[in-house]
């Protein structure tokens, strides 16, 4: 078989964590399979979908290195497509019109609730007038229409979904309603649509969250309604939070546009969406060649994934480590650049990410802890300035100062015995020394080994700062 699959978001809102988890392993089976991997945008609800989601939805995917082979296709340019099938449904008997007021239906969903039945439609107009072929649109662009069409769903039998991850699923036809499938404003629905568009694209494999599980028995008897063979399925586990309820962002998920302005790597933030439902035995790291090799759809598992945020984290600083100093100077920039901070001496700023890159969980942590180095004006703490530059610890730096200004260069060579040498004049621990500098020259009591950050900064830097402190 050839393998044809489709991520089809909704532009209902940015790219999120589930969407993004699913359009990966779309894309992980078809580049496995040598097949095709097409990207369609079902933009039906013309009231909640923007260019703005679209265009969200397509920068996502781009940063994620998720290449489409086929598309972005618009649902809403394959109006005609969708009327298409909807005419040969109606004048097959297949479907039929329903002019049921939104007042008569609450009724009858009430009425339903209150028997303890199922909220279901009564079919009161699946026996009345049909419309003839053709008239699927039925009425021209200013023409009022006081009816939609619905499916006539077989009401005996049975309909047996075969999924690869959860197995078959029987659901009673007689559970299933006649759903609408054109609304009264002569749009398709979402179940009629994307029946229609995975048969038209050839789609051999629908890989979707499970929350769409409920939609798929109705899709069959769709897809046997247009004569056409349905597609194999797989349906992934939920993504959950800590707390076990439905993932959002409380939980600290939010879009990949934003992770990617938090300064999470593509590689990284794919790498844990695969293990989110999926895993090749122990292994936790992987490169993008390796889940293309490894992942199968057959080790998903059914059971939800628990999304952790400092499990994200970590395993972005395992992907960072892969990147040289050098490099970092370049991921880094757009970070800097935000606090606005100039890379001037490519080496100078690579030593010092290097000094703080085993802090740094993100790109956007590693700039802000590593800003120091690159600011001409510390920015003190407070609390830093009113514990360790206290008039006395001023005239240890002055001291300090003055035995520096009579040294050529600072290293851990030269540093180590004048640090010594004061500890000693003065009794005092190395903390009492170091922590003083530590201040003076970063504005903060957290940095990397004084000596280091000394050494980085380099003498008339290391002056230059220590003067200012003591002002």
């Amino acid at each position: 078989m050839s393998v044809r699959v489709r991520f089809a978001p909704s532009p209902t809102g940015h790219l999120h964590i589930g969407g993004a988890r699913t359009a990966l392993y779309n894309w992980l089976f078809a580049r496995r399979e040598q097949g095709v991997f097409i990207l369609r945008i079902e933009d039906t609800d013309t009231e909640r979908s923007t260019q703005e989601y679209t265009q969200s939805i397509l920068d996502g995917m781009s940063w994620l290195g998720l290449t489409w082979d086929e598309g972005p296709f618009h649902q809403m340019e394959r109006m005609p497509i969708y009327r298409e099938h909807v005419d040969r449904l109606l004048a097959e008997g297949k479907a039929y019109r329903c002019t049921c007021s939104p007042e008569r239906l609450e009724e009858v969903r009430k009425a339903a609730l209150a028997a303890g039945r199922k909220p279901t439609y009564d079919r009161k107009c699946r026996n009345e007038e049909r419309l003839p072929a053709g008239s699927a649109a039925g009425r021209t662009k200013n023409e009022e229409r006081n009816f939609c069409i619905r499916f006539a769903a077989p009401l005996t039998g049975t309909t047996v979904v075969h999924d690869m991850i959860r197995g078959e699923i029987a659901v009673d036809n007689k559970e299933l309603d006649d759903l609408i499938i054109l609304r009264s404003d002569g749009t398709p629905t979402y179940n009629f649509t994307v029946v229609v568009d995975d048969v038209t694209m050839q789609i051999s494999h629908v890989i979707r969250g499970d929350d769409h599980l409920n939609n798929t028995p109705r899709q069959i008897l769709l897809y046997q309604a247009l004569g056409y063979p349905a597609p194999i399925f797989a349906h992934l586990p939920m993504i959950l939070g800590a707390d076990k309820q439905r993932l959002s962002k409380r939980h600290g998920a939010t879009s990949v546009i934003a992770y990617r302005d938090a300064g999470y790597l593509p590689g990284a933030l794919l790498n844990y969406l695969a293990r989110l439902g999926w895993s090749h035995g122990d292994q936790e790291i992987f490169t993008m060649d390796e889940m293309t090799r490894l992942f199968r759809l057959e080790d998903v598992g059914k059971a939800p994934a628990v999304f952790d945020p400092e499990k994200l984290k970590w395993v972005n600083s395992e992907h960072l480590k892969k990147y040289t100093d050098d490099q970092l100077v370049d991921l880094a920039r757009p970070f800097f650049e935000k606090q606005g901070l100039a890379i001037v001496d490519r080496g100078y700023t690579a030593r010092a990410l290097h000094s703080e890159r085993e802090r740094g969980k993100t790109l956007d942590e590693l700039a802000a802890i590593t800003a120091f180095y690159l600011r001409d004006a510390v920015t003190f703490d407070e609390a830093a300035v009113t514990k360790w530059l206290t008039a006395e610890k001023k005239g240890l730096l002055k001291e300090i100062a003055e035995r520096l200004g009579q040294v050529s260069d600072l290293s851990d060579l030269t540093l180590k015995p004048i640090l010594e040498e004061l500890q000693k004049q003065h009794n005092l621990k190395l903390v009492d020394i170091a922590q003083p500098i530590r201040v003076a020259l970063t504005g903060t009591t957290v940095s990397p080994g004084i000596f280091e950050v000394m050494a980085i900064l380099g003498k008339e830097r290391v002056l230059t700062r220590l003067a200012r402190a003591l002002q």
